[in-house]
Parts: C-alpha cells; sequence; structure tokens
C-alpha cells in the first residue's frame, strides 16, 4: 500500500488546522483556543478530501474510478459545509438570542458552524498544495 494515501488526510488537517488557528489568532488578536472546531478560514473538511482527490488524481490518474469517488465525496462535503452546518450555525445564534432575550439559563449554542465559499475556498487549495507537497516526497 501507498503510504502517502495515510499521510495525506492527517498532513492536511494539520496544516489546515494550524493555518485556522494563526487565521483566528490574529483576528481575534490573542491566542484563540476558543475558536477551534467548526467554521473558518480554511476549510479542515474541505482541505482533506481536496487532498485526497488531488492526490489520487496525481498517482493514478484522473480516469480511475478512485478519482471519481473522491470528487464526489468533495463534493458532498463541500455543499454540506455551505448549506446544511452553516443554516445549523444560523438556527444557533437564533436560538442563543431567544434565550437571551426570554432569561432562559443554560449553556449556548455553538454558532460557529459551516463556512463561506471562501473558507472552502482556502480548504481546496490548502489541500492541493498538500497533496502536491506528500506527491513530490512521500
Amino acid at each position: 500500500m501507498d503510504v502517502a494515501y495515510l499521510v495525506a488526510p492527517f498532513a492536511t488537517w494539520l496544516v489546515a488546522g494550524c493555518a485556522k488557528f494563526a487565521i483566528n489568532s490574529l483576528r481575534a488578536k490573542r491566542l484563540a483556543f476558543g475558536l477551534i472546531g467548526y467554521g473558518g478560514m480554511p476549510s479542515n473538511h474541505s482541505a482533506m478530501v481536496t487532498a485526497m482527490a488531488v492526490l489520487i488524481a496525481l498517482r493514478e490518474g484522473i480516469a480511475h474510478p478512485a478519482f471519481g469517488v473522491a470528487v464526489t465525496l468533495a463534493f458532498i462535503v463541500m455543499l454540506d459545509a455551505n448549506s446544511l452546518r452553516r443554516q445549523v450555525g444560523r438556527h444557533a445564534e437564533a436560538i442563543n438570542r431567544l434565550n437571551a432575550a426570554t432569561g432562559v439559563a443554560g449553556e449556548l449554542l455553538r454558532e460557529r458552524m459551516g463556512h463561506s465559499r471562501l473558507e472552502i475556498a482556502g480548504g481546496i487549495v490548502t489541500g492541493a498544495l498538500v497533496a502536491w507537497l506528500i506527491d513530490m516526497f512521500v
């Protein structure tokens, strides 16, 4: 088995996660440990599925059936990140406002969910770059 296919998702997750932490920390002007998780730039999920699709394309070719499966999975993940999970975040914002207005105590729901198209594009670029580097060196 080609170890690159095992290295790619973990390396991409690490690179995208570190980039997200750095970007969030710069925006917040403090170490942003509380902002780690869903949402933000770049999209970890988009980066990981892109890295696998690009690595398959580089190693096996775009005519290989695995490339078709990887691209299909990537589209599903990216559409979900931009639509469903984004809407979940908006619902959480509304519920938190409603709870605050009515005096309901409790833990706030996490509002930062899903991704904008720019964050998904950042994930695509990150994933493609990591896959290219893995193809060259692993």
